[in-house]
């Protein structure tokens, strides 16, 4: 069965401008009708961009899937590369989310100081007292007393 962009963004329930962009990157390769020139999708191309959407969905970008996928086309396994991968974005991720963390604690601190101190209005030198009221070597100093409980929780 041959399909046409539409019946199988349909199939795959996406976009249509997915699959053709996923064409034009050359992660799906359909062939040409020579009569009319429309792209002609297999049965293949749905399980391939099945397997894309499930790589998405772990986070992997389009560019590394296309490199799982040309690995595959080798004959080579890309379970290794894949494995690999995923491990470098585990540890992204979790330093990403420390760091988000650290950043929502010194929120809730500022909101909580904030909430005691009144409004100010803008006089020339101070655009808001607020902000400007933030102690940033004491942010840092949290933060890496953070880093060093984190460490002695570790051992």
């Amino acid at each position: 069965m041959l399909y046409q962009v539409n019946q199988l963004a349909k199939l795959c329930k996406v976009p249509a401008d997915t699959v053709r962009h996923y064409t034009r990157i050359g992660l799906l390769r359909p062939d040409r009708d020579p009569v009319n020139g429309y792209y002609k999708y297999r049965v293949s191309d749905s399980k391939r961009l099945d397997f894309i959407r499930k790589a998405k969905s772990l986070g992997y970008s389009l560019k590394e899937i296309k490199h799982i996928l040309a690995e595959s086309q080798k004959g080579k396994s890309p379970c290794p590369l894949v494995r690999e991968l995923i491990s470098r974005r585990i540890k992204e991720n979790r330093a990403h989310l420390e760091q988000l963390m650290e950043m929502q604690t010194r929120m809730e601190n500022a909101l909580t100081s904030w909430e005691k101190m009144p409004d100010g209005v803008p006089n020339g030198d101070s655009i808001c007292h607020l902000i400007e009221s933030l102690d940033l070597h004491q942010s840092l100093d949290e933060i890496e007393a953070s880093d060093e409980t984190k460490m002695i929780k570790s051992i």
